[in-house]
C-alpha cells in the first residue's frame, strides 16, 4: 500500500492520547492537514472542546452514538459525516453498551508545529 492510500481502520500515525475512554492516533504525513482516528469505547464520550480558527470533518465508520455540535445533538452511525464549523464546541458520545465507536477526522495541521510531524509510519 502506498503512503497516500490508507485503510480507514488503520490511518497510521502516532498514538497521541490513550485512556480508559479512547485511543487517538494522528497521521501528520501531509503538510497542511492531519488525519486523526479515534476508537471510543462503549458508554464513553470524548472530552468536549473547540478550536478557534479551526474547522474539522468527522467521518463515522463503525458504531452508534451522538455528536454534540454547539447546542445540537446529532445521531451518528456508520457512514455519517459531520462538518464542525470554526470555533464550534463538539463532543462525541458512544451510546452503545458493548461496541466501540470508530471515527476519523481531518483538520488543519497548523494545530501542530512543523517539527512535530511524524514520518516514521511511511517506512512500512
Amino acid at each position: 500500500m502506498s503512503q497516500d492510500v490508507l485503510d480507514i481502520y488503520n490511518v497510521k500515525g502516532r498514538k497521541v492520547k490513550e485512556d480508559e475512554r479512547y485511543v487517538v492516533k494522528d497521521n501528520k504525513f501531509l503538510k497542511n492537514l492531519v488525519l486523526s482516528s479515534t476508537r471510543l469505547k462503549a458508554n464513553s464520550s470524548t472530552t468536549g472542546h473547540q478550536h478557534k480558527g479551526q474547522e474539522e470533518v468527522y467521518f463515522f465508520v463503525s458504531g452508534t452514538g451522538n455528536i454534540q455540535v454547539d447546542m445540537s445533538m446529532i445521531p451518528i452511525k456508520p457512514n455519517t459525516v459531520v462538518l464542525i464549523p470554526d470555533g464550534a464546541f463538539h463532543r462525541v458520545f458512544n451510546t452503545h453498551a458493548i461496541e466501540d465507536l470508530y471515527f476519523v477526522c481531518v483538520f488543519d495541521g497548523k494545530r501542530y508545529s512543523v517539527g512535530e510531524i511524524d514520518w516514521s509510519w511511511t517506512k512500512k
